[in-house]
Parts: C-alpha cells; structure tokens; sequence
C-alpha cells in the first residue's frame, strides 16, 4: 500500500511539472504564405528555431494579402510572405516594424506538355502572356497572394485586361490547389519554383515549365513584426527572436540546406 502511494505520488509530482512545462511553453503565431507552407520550408526550418530558443511558431498559411491583412488586425505577431511594394506599404503605414529581406526564389510559367500556345521559345514573360491571352486557359489564383499581385503586374505590363474574358479563370485558392486546377483544364498558371518543384510528382502533374528565367519573375520574400504601438498584445519580443534567428548565419544557413530530394535548393537566402 505504501509502495502504492509513493508511486502515486511520484506520478502526481511528475503531471504538475508537466502541466508547468505546457502552460510555460511560448508560442507566436505566424502569417505566412501557402509558397512557404507548400513547399515544406516551415517543416524543416521551424524545428530547428524551436529547438533553439524553446519558442513554438503557429503558421497560417494564406496568400499574402490575406496574411498582411491578418498581421494587421493584430492576429498574428509575425508576418513572413512574398510582396515587397505591399510589405513596405504596410510598414510605412505603421502595421509592421523591423522588415527584413530574407530570401527570394523565381516565378516560373508552367502549362502542358503539347504547350497549344507555343510558349516555349518566347524571350519574356510578357510576351508568354500576350500568346496565352485568348488561344488557352489561364488559371489566376485570385486571392491578392504575392503570386497574384505579380501576375497582375505581368498582365499590366502586357496592354491586356484579363478580368472577364472566357479564357481567364479566378480560382481563390492557394498555390497548390491552384497548380493542380490548371493541370485538369489544360490551362497555364505562373507558380513559385519552391511550390512547384516540391508538389509536381506528388500532385503527378502532367505540366512542363514553358518560360523561366525573366528577371520580371523574381520572388523577393520578407519578414516583419506586427507593430506593439498598435497591437500591445502582441508578443513582440518573441517575434524579434524570430527575425533575428532567420536572418541570422545559422537561419540563413537552414534556408539554403533546405532541397528537394534532387537537390534542387527551393529558396536562396539573402538577408543583408
């Protein structure tokens, strides 16, 4: 019986440190986009950050529009995405503070195989678009996720208002879903290399890359803390640990050894 209690007791001091451990455990939430959800960058990356400092990071995975939106309602208290004009707005407007360059990967254009809009071969982006324009289906993302915004960009720079026409399809999905929409119809999409290179053979996509290489698809991707001016609820400190940490060597050091298992690397770090 005594041998019981003691056991007992053990047990029960053991459950109280656990239940001390667990309610001392930090946690940041952090908006981010589907790109860096998708491609298993915040898989690989995250535990690395987790071990180090004890804190755990949430991550929301959205386009970036809706991840600046999120990060500016106070409901996050990182924001890590893909739309450097936005980001900067967003800071000017006294949303986020300490915005750092992280890293940055491409845009490529993908479509299938028999390519009907005879893409390959063209010198620019622009001038893939203008072919896809009214000889094949083109499916946007539609969501104001940083892949959206520089589509638009690209569709501006072509003359062409795409909104509207029959050929043009706004899906409002992420990255992936959209990738797999464009593979049922046949149709073209402009998609992150990271996305696109960690999901073709396990969505099995019977799609090629048509046009890369333009320096008009560069995908510069950025970190920010939600302001404390605005938000006080926000755990700031926890979130500067965060920043310091990715756009530190060893942070930087984790994005660059993060490869498909080619060993093809998904995103080049490049914080200054």
């Amino acid at each position: 019986m005594r041998s019981f209690k003691g056991v007992f007791a053990v047990l029960s001091i053991l459950l109280v440190f656990s239940v001390l451990r667990v309610s001392a455990e930090t946690r940041i939430r952090c908006a981010s986009t589907t790109s860096t959800q998708n491609s298993g960058l915040f898989d690989y990356i995250l535990p690395i950050f987790e071990k180090k400092t004890g804190i755990k990071i949430d991550v929301v995975a959205v386009g970036t529009g809706a991840a600046i939106e999120i990060g500016k309602r106070g409901d996050a208290d990182v924001v890590f995405v893909h739309a450097k004009e936005l980001e900067l707005k967003a800071v000017e407007e006294g949303y986020f503070v300490n915005r750092r360059d992280v890293m940055y990967n491409d845009f490529v254009v993908i479509g299938p195989q028999d390519d009907p809009a005879k893409v390959k071969g063209t010198k620019s982006v622009t001038e893939a678009f203008k072919k896809i324009a009214g000889s094949a289906t083109f499916v946007s993302r539609g969501d104001n996720s940083g892949t959206h915004t520089k589509e638009l960009s690209i569709w501006k720079k072509t003359g062409i208002e795409p909104k509207g026409q029959k050929w043009y399809l706004e899906v409002g999905q992420g990255m992936e879903k959209t990738q797999r929409i464009a593979n049922e119809k046949r149709a073209y999409t402009i998609t992150d290399r990271g996305t696109w290179l960690a999901t073709k053979e396990k969505d099995k996509l019977e799609m090629i890359i048509v046009l890369e290489g333009d320096p008009l698809l560069f995908n510069q991707y950025g970190v920010m803390a939600v302001n404390p001016g605005k938000h006080k609820h926000v755990k700031f400190k926890e979130a500067m640990e965060f920043i310091n940490w990715i756009v530190s060597k060893e942070g930087q050091q984790a994005i660059a050894s993060f490869k498909d298992k080619y060993g093809n690397q998904l995103f080049i770090p490049n914080a200054k």
